[in-house]
């Protein structure tokens, strides 16, 4: 597949579109898009899910399991995963707190589907 087909008309824009966005997880273009987010498959982050499991078990038996009068034991880290360019915004100062938010009456409720 030449690219240069595009410029040339010969490749419409929808096909191109299907095509990148078709690439394998190995291509430039998904590392560009994507990060190291690209490198790392639904298996990868399910492995990484059972792994901090894993420990989080460990350290409740250890933890349940350990003299009273010992210090209490550090909460495992969990296994560090690449970030996607195309994830969610963490929320900033401007999220609503749930304390901030009020049920609205009947009346107000009717005046709103009103």
């Amino acid at each position: 597949m030449d690219l240069l087909d595009w410029h040339r008309g010969r490749l419409s824009a929808r096909r191109l579109a299907v095509l990148v966005s078709h690439l394998p997880r190995d291509s430039a273009t998904q590392r560009e898009l994507h990060g190291e987010a690209a490198d790392w498959s639904v298996t990868d982050h399910l492995l990484a899910a059972v792994v901090d499991q894993l420990a989080e078990a460990n350290w409740m038996f250890a933890t349940v399991n350990r003299d009273e009068d010992a210090e209490p034991l550090e909460y495992p880290k969990p296994v560090p995963r690449p970030r996607s360019e195309r994830a969610l915004p963490e929320p900033g100062p401007e999220a609503t707190a749930a304390a901030e938010v009020r049920n609205p009456g009947p009346a107000e409720l009717a005046q709103f589907f009103n």
